[in-house]
């Protein structure tokens, strides 16, 4: 049985079992709302009886009742019915009812019934009989509440969630990974190494503490550093502008529900203003600042002002989905024989900053949409240019051809990264873009003295730094390469008389660049040894008084029970400077 006949098949078939189950044990006055598969097993949400709750204590004996339904090896039925037939077949059972009542007059509906009572509307397929379910591994993992269609005005509803797997086996290593998914949880990894914080007051809108802004600033110092390399030009621009810009730029027809809006006195108040969604119009608007010559071509210009997405609060989740957040933006604008080489650029770029984290990537080509605009001669070349690159890079099988499915404004590259548990993700974007050059009327002026328009290139690599941020904390566990660390050195003087000598060197290290964290306190050297451990600082140096007498330092190397002893002080200082310099993943363990 392969995955994807167990996951359309068998999981969607024990969906309609643990609803069967849920209204035996709870009754009929149970209204079942929808119960799909997902990625590793299946879901179903309920409007329970008011005198019904359901907990995790309740698991076992529905998974009881479940495996007692399989066992008497019911019968699955389809059948074809019509939109009438539907809602007196499902007259009692709301949600059905809404689904059916948004189906065209003439549609054919299927419904599965399995046994003699339990009927559910459903495309299917399912197994025939529900003894074939006894082969799987299953088990209840989650209560939690839902609303319907995700919409927080409809009905509250209780969502069971199930694993379900082929075998014991694959449940047992998909159970490990999430446990230890959970242990890289950077929620949770974030509150106990105080890197960020929400508050009620700003929902999804991230508060960076003292040790966590230390880390972003590290990771934004680096990410500069690189863009300088490659003749990238920063900006800064307003948060806050005039409807008329989003009205220019297509956000305000195509983004609105997605953008923060300051009204005016009524609609057509021309002092209406949004919170930016995206920076695109800051670019451009720098760009027109000026007449501008194809010499200065291409520009390129990055940001990382703050943006915000309005959310809905049931998608909010950590540092990955949020409604304030700094993209790892930049617009560059060219000529449309300069495309393929700015492409082959940005993808060096982003190559160097995926391999300094030692994450790999993939990449993913979305063509013209039926939809499109302008001219089909400019995107034939544009997609041609793009196809070479990505062969070049990769090989012409080594990337994924989207048909179809690039944005109205040009052709895209979506970078798909994966991180150390083996997830994967959407990471950056590189997106052609003909229509907003045209929407703001960009100039510039051609060799031949005649206006031409810019391409515009849209891309990011990190995507945003407040996700970016979240998955590197979850891929290393919250022990992060000694050049991001909040604090990468912690001094430990083991008595006060050895504080001045602790002092030297938490200067000597600053002076050099070097995050310094010092524990002067009066108190034991095993309790302040502790506090560095569970921030994971990099090195622990323990000074006492060998180390004050001959100028050197003891080092606590984080993951290891390794200690290097009586290490010269220039020596360890030029250690971390390699460190920083190198931006290196692992950590010096051997002099």
């Amino acid at each position: 049985m392969d995955k994807e006949f167990f996951a359309e098949v068998y999981r969607h078939s024990l969906a309609h079992i643990m609803a069967k189950a849920v209204i035996e044990l709870y009754g009929k006055e149970v209204q079942y709302a929808i119960g799909p598969q997902i990625a590793d097993g299946f879901y179903y949400d309920f409007l329970l009886p008011e005198n019904v709750k359901i907990s995790t204590d309740d698991f076992a004996k529905i998974e009881q009742k479940m495996r007692e339904i399989m066992k008497r090896g019911e019968a699955w039925t389809r059948k074809e019915i019509s939109k009438a037939e539907g809602l007196e077949i499902f007259k009692d059972q709301i949600f059905k009812k809404r689904i059916i009542s948004e189906l065209p007059d003439d549609a054919v509906i299927t419904t599965y019934t399995t046994g003699d009572d339990f009927i559910d509307l459903c495309r299917g397929p399912h197994v025939d009989n529900s003894r074939e379910l006894l082969s799987a591994a299953f088990e209840l993992r989650a209560v939690s509440g839902a609303y319907w269609k995700g919409d927080e005005k409809q009905e509250s509803l209780t969502r069971l969630y199930a694993y379900a797997f082929k075998d014991k086996n694959e449940l047992k290593a998909h159970k490990t990974l999430i446990k230890e998914a959970m242990e890289r949880d950077h929620k949770k990894l974030g509150r106990d190494l105080d890197l960020f914080m929400f508050d009620h007051t700003a929902p999804g809108m991230p508060y960076w503490l003292p040790r966590g802004w230390k880390l972003f600033n590290a990771l934004l110092s680096y990410w500069r550093e690189v863009h300088e390399r490659h003749g990238y030009t920063e900006i800064s621009g307003p948060v806050l502008s005039k409807k008329e810009l989003w009205v220019t730029s297509g956000h305000w027809a195509h983004y609105q529900d997605g953008m923060f809006i300051i009204p005016g006195e009524n609609d057509d108040d021309p002092d209406t203003y949004a919170l930016k969604p995206m920076n695109c119009p800051n670019a451009i608007k720098v760009y027109m600042n000026k007449l501008r010559s194809y010499k200065e071509l291409p520009i390129r210009i990055n940001q990382v002002d703050t943006i915000h997405r309005k959310e809905k609060s049931g998608e909010l989740n950590g540092l990955f989905r949020v409604q304030l957040f700094r993209q790892d933006d930049a617009h560059i604008l060219v000529t449309e024989e300069q495309i393929a080489d700015e492409i082959m650029d940005i993808m060096s770029i982003a190559t160097e900053l995926y391999d300094t984290f030692g994450l790999t990537y993939a990449a993913e080509l979305s063509t013209r949409p039926d939809d499109y605009m302008g001219d089909i001669e400019v995107w034939n070349k544009a997609e041609s240019d793009l196809k070479n690159i990505l062969e070049n890079v990769y090989g012409k099988d080594g990337y994924e051809l989207n048909e179809g499915d690039g944005a109205f404004y040009g052709p895209k590259i979506d970078l798909k990264m994966k991180d150390a548990l083996g997830r994967e993700w959407q990471m950056g974007t590189i997106q052609l873009d003909f229509q907003l050059p045209l929407n703001f009327g960009m100039k510039y002026t051609a060799s031949d003295g005649t206006e031409k328009q810019p391409v515009m290139i849209h891309r990011a690599i990190f995507g945003s730094f407040e996700r970016f941020i979240g998955i590197i904390t979850e891929n290393f566990k919250g022990a992060f390469p000694f050049w991001m660390s909040p604090y990468q050195v912690g001094l430990v003087p083991i008595r006060p008389e050895h504080n001045d000598y602790a002092k030297k060197v938490a200067d000597l290290l600053v002076k050099n660049r070097v995050r310094v964290e010092a524990d002067y306190a009066d108190k034991n050297m095993k309790e302040k040894i502790k506090y560095f451990k569970t921030y994971k600082t990099p090195y622990t140096v323990v000074i006492g008084d060998r180390e004050a007498e001959e100028n050197t330092v003891s080092l606590n190397i984080r993951g290891t029970a390794k200690q290097l002893q009586n290490v010269p002080l220039d020596k360890f200082v030029e250690m971390c400077r390699t460190l920083n310099e190198e931006h290196s993943l692992e950590l010096i363990t051997e002099l």
